[in-house]
């Protein structure tokens, strides 16, 4: 059974007319015939009672012209919907930030983007880097946001922002009034750092290997799995921690943290998508409002 077939029934039903209804579809009268006499044999059913020159609905005709009809209203509902998606007027975006991305610099661009294109349902998941890049991998998401470095062939990777992390302690550690702070100095005090896999980990430990140190030297206090967790712990005078300047800023201007004078890069934000998966209209979108 094919959908051109049922439009053919249906035309032959509502017009008992083989000729009429190859004039309204634009068809030979051989063609319409044939394409009813394979749908009556294919499931052994006779739909139309051949009266003279004419055909009309027999009793299994009349029970299958409703559902005949429903099915061509399924699928010009489909065809309507897949429409309004390649239009941006319908659909839904998967998109996998990681936490700094997602809590800081992602939020006002999601209202940008659902300004623009308010049929487009934003579904966002948050996570670490890792996360977010298997995430991708995966399928599970079509879009990805990460600040950490990311060694995935498969992906392609593209810079929508940037940010830097800073090195925080509270005010009254030693290192709050220092003028300088060398690599070497790194390992002299407990660390709260973010769980392996984040991009804000990946970053510090990159950094501090560039200066020369080794990052498994650091004596890690704790380990935590999200920013405000660190944030929180630091302040409580669980030990130094590097974060994002726009994750800190709050803390850092009440005081509550002060930022030690060891300089760490700008770390890029990155877009991944995969190479090879179907790229949608609504991800096209929001990559081009991204970038």
């Amino acid at each position: 059974m094919t959908l051109e077939r049922l439009r053919i029934f249906v035309a032959v039903a509502e017009r008992d007319h083989v000729t009429a209804a190859a004039r309204a579809l634009n068809l030979t009268q051989s063609a319409v015939s044939n394409a009813l006499a394979a749908l009556e044999a294919e499931h052994q059913v006779r739909l139309f009672d051949r009266v003279g020159r004419g055909v009309v609905l027999n009793e299994t005709g009349r029970a299958f012209l409703p559902e005949a009809k429903a099915v061509l209203a399924r699928a010009a509902a489909a065809e309507a919907a897949l429409a309004d998606m390649s239009a941006l007027r319908r659909g839904r975006l998967a998109v996998f930030a990681s936490q700094t991305i997602a809590s800081y610099w992602l939020p006002r661009r999601l209202v940008a983007f659902h300004a623009a294109h308010p049929g487009i349902e934003l579904d966002v998941a948050i996570g670490n880097t890792r996360e977010a890049a298997e995430a991708v991998l995966h399928g599970a998401a079509e879009i990805g946001l990460v600040e950490g470095a990311v060694d995935a062939p498969a992906l392609s990777q593209a810079t929508v922002g940037s940010d830097r992390l800073a090195v925080l302690v509270r005010p009254d550690h030693p290192w709050a009034t220092r003028s300088r702070l060398a690599a070497d100095d790194l390992a002299a005090t407990p660390w709260v750092l973010r769980e392996a896999g984040s991009g804000t980990r990946s970053t510090l430990e990159a950094a501090i290997r560039a200066a020369g140190v080794d990052p498994a030297g650091l004596p890690v206090a704790m380990t935590l799995p999200s920013n405000e967790a660190v944030l929180a712990a630091a302040e409580a005078g669980a030990g130094a921690t590097a974060l994002s300047e726009s994750v800190a800023y709050a803390s850092v201007a009440a005081g509550r943290l002060a930022t030690a004078p060891f300089a760490l890069p700008e770390r890029p934000f990155r877009l991944l998508r995969h190479k090879e998966r179907y790229r949608s209209k609504a991800g096209d979108a929001f990559t081009t409002a991204m970038v």
